[in-house]
């Protein structure tokens, strides 16, 4: 099936054909009609399913067929929970919509305020955004929201999990009524069930991203490392296996930037993307990334999430997530469209228990291969805890999960922090 029998007008047609995509995924098969249609939409898509394209080119469509937006208003609000995932869904914006006289804008904290309000001026027909820099640009009366008919809520998931609940709520209690909804989410969990309620009207469901399942054409391996020998670990697999592109997580902003030096000195060209970052350094190295100019990328798991690259060969696990289903998140980075990816997780004997979280969720036993020179003296058992382990397990989680909630209270709890996610 080609995307001309999907209903869309010959402008998008002759824009998707032009960026080389000959045939729509199985999210776009469903959501590109359903929104032509002009119904609420709650659908399961991870980055790298099409997603993106699923929303974006209905409501170009949509959009093209309304009188344009006045001064300092827009018609379609799409707000993403990070900077770079942003300022991509603008970027498809823009190459979808070349053949279309549409307006639109992208706008996020980390930067200056005062050309996002010049840039709205005039009004646009589309608007991206982060929620706390949307809410700051409307209380300065840079934006006003009375003629919005469309709200895109894209990895809503994400967006509870960084805090902006409360900033989602009062965004949409500005919105007109009467309005097409459309949300996107890695997970249907009780939270967005829960988030769904208040939102959206008798939506369609659209699954296309179990979350415990991963791609069958990813390679996944584990090597046992002690903590302290991780770095020239990865350095030496960089070196021996000729990495190009390689996406590296780390659990915090200074491990990143800590590795980003430690591999430096082994003659490995790195740039670190977290929180910490300005937009400026974020995007360049992104940027770098993307046109190969940095092959080593370390990021942690909130700055990640909207980037979104075509063909990438290999993600590795520098440390283990929290969160057993940010691992399938990880590692759905490759693999993709065909392809065959390669995840690699380095793993000390203090992880065996988000390991053992990751295999039961992925209902699978993951191989551990040692390398020669960097076995662990603290060995990985082979075999799930105890009982009496997973009390303690369980105990230590919630722990931590107290933890994250405090540290997300002070890290999210104010504007200024906010508008820089």
């Amino acid at each position: 099936m080609s995307f001309t029998t999907l209903g869309l007008i010959e402008p998008l047609i002759r824009a998707v054909s032009e960026l080389g995509y000959l045939e729509p995924s199985p999210i776009q098969l469903q959501a590109i009609p359903a929104i032509l249609s002009g119904r609420d939409l709650l659908a399961s898509a991870q980055t790298g399913t099409g997603k993106t394209a699923s929303f974006v080119l209905p409501i170009l469509q949509r959009t093209s067929e309304k009188p344009r937006a006045k001064t300092n208003r827009a018609r379609v609000l799409v707000i993403t929970p990070t900077r770079e995932l942003a300022a991509q869904v603008h970027e498809s914006i823009v190459q979808y919509g070349r053949h279309l006289n549409l307006r639109s804008a992208v706008v996020f904290g980390g930067v200056k305020i005062n050309p996002q309000m010049m840039r709205l001026r005039a009004g646009v027909e589309i608007l991206v955004a982060t929620p706390g820099r949307l809410l700051d640009l409307h209380q300065q009366g840079a934006v006003h929201f009375d003629e919005i008919d469309t709200l895109v809520l894209d990895e809503a998931d994400r967006m509870l999990d960084m805090g902006f609940i409360h900033d989602i709520k009062r965004i949409i209690k500005l919105l007109p009524n009467k309005r097409q909804n459309l949300l996107f989410s890695a997970t249907f969990s009780e939270e967005i069930r829960t988030l769904v309620k208040g939102i959206l009207n008798q939506p369609m469901e659209i699954d296309v991203a179990p979350r415990n399942t991963t791609v069958v054409g990813i390679t996944q391996t584990i090597h046992p490392v002690d903590k302290a020998r991780k770095p020239a670990l990865l350095s030496h697999l960089i070196h021996k296996n000729k990495w190009g592109q390689t996406l590296v997580f780390s659990r915090t902003k200074h491990g990143a930037n800590r590795l980003v030096k430690q591999l430096a000195e082994d003659h490995i060209h790195a740039a670190a993307i977290h929180g910490n970052k300005s937009q400026s350094q974020r995007t360049k190295a992104l940027a770098d990334f993307k046109s190969g100019e940095v092959h080593i990328l370390v990021a942690t798991d909130i700055a990640a999430r909207g980037i979104d690259i075509d063909q990438l060969p290999c993600v590795v696990n520098f440390d283990l997530p929290q969160v057993p289903e940010d691992y399938v998140h990880r590692i759905g980075r490759t693999g993709r469209a065909g392809s065959l990816g390669l995840a690699v997780s380095l793993v000390s004997a203090d992880e065996v228990g988000q390991l053992h979280a990751i295999e039961k969720l992925i209902k699978r036993k993951l191989e551990r291969i040692e390398i020669e020179d960097f076995e662990p003296q603290h060995n990985l058992p082979a075999a799930a805890p105890s009982s009496n382990d997973n009390r303690r397990s369980n105990s230590f989680k919630n722990k931590a999960n107290v933890f994250a909630k405090k540290t997300t209270r002070k890290t999210f709890g104010s504007r200024t922090d906010r508008a820089k996610s």
